[in-house]
């Protein structure tokens, strides 16, 4: 159903069974997958790339320019993931020449008034909680949560099934499978809960644990953490991503609780 009081340049490409409600802008560069739902007084701008089956809440506005200044009107997108939720007032900007792009995976959840700035990419099945903002080019990987008014500084990484306390300030990178709290941000136990709901078994989970365990509380630095895990650890895909994201990291990992 396309309302007849909404906009809709005649240069958008829209699927099959697209609502769009009445009083959203839909821009000329965009193009919206089947059974995307666009609501009233949504804006969709030029360089939106929507998959199929998301919903566009009120005010939400995706893929408005960056707010870089560096940013000189480059073409570039914002695109956004099958089965993906925009809620009321979230803004989603596109990619700079840094990138090219700003993604958003599939079955994200971005609710009310959060925002995903310039060149982000997030993996599938993530959660950013109510007033969350995340600076240009930061990376959260698949299943991550990031709860309610969390601010994440520009470049910093939050690593696979991490769950962030509400109000926190991410400045530095947020390692996978953990818990993360508290003011400066850091290391409070693994994410069981949500490893368990989403399949981990108990050995996987201690597995990962244990590892954890080297990492923060054997009065060792991360490189010789992370020597230690290589030689007493078997080697399995969860050990691999954990050292790689610590070794990998530009910015810094965040530490345990003082």
């Amino acid at each position: 159903m396309i309302s007849k009081s909404a906009f809709i340049h005649p240069d958008a490409k829209l699927g099959e069974n697209v609502t769009v409600e009445p009083f959203a802008y839909i821009a000329g560069n965009v193009t919206i997958g089947d059974g995307t739902w666009i609501g009233p007084n949504a804006t969709v701008m030029d360089g939106a790339r929507i998959g199929k089956n998301c919903r566009i809440f009120p005010s939400a506005v995706v893929s408005g320019i960056p707010q870089d200044l560096k940013f000189k009107g480059e073409e570039t997108t914002a695109e956004l993931g099958d089965r993906t939720t925009v809620r009321e007032g979230s803004t989603v900007n596109r990619g700079t020449a840094a990138v090219g792009k700003t993604i958003v995976g599939e079955n994200c959840l971005l609710m009310a008034y959060s925002h995903i700035g310039h060149d982000c990419a997030l993996g599938n099945n993530c959660i950013m909680g109510n007033s969350t903002g995340l600076a240009g080019e930061v990376k959260v990987h698949d299943w991550a949560i990031i709860s309610a008014g969390t601010l994440v500084h520009q470049f910093a990484r939050i690593g696979a099934h991490a769950f962030i306390g509400g109000g926190c300030k991410i400045r530095i990178d947020v390692p996978p499978y953990i818990l993360a709290d508290r003011d400066p941000l850091c290391y409070m136990g693994l994410n069981t809960v949500g490893l368990a709901r989403r399949g981990f078994v108990k050995e996987k989970i201690d597995e990962i644990h244990n590892i954890y365990r080297v990492i923060y509380q054997s009065k060792l630095n991360f490189t010789q953490a992370l020597e230690k895990i290589e030689k007493e650890f078997e080697p399995t895909p969860e050990r691999d991503y954990i050292i790689d994201f610590i070794r990998n990291s530009q910015r810094g990992v965040i530490k345990g609780p003082r």
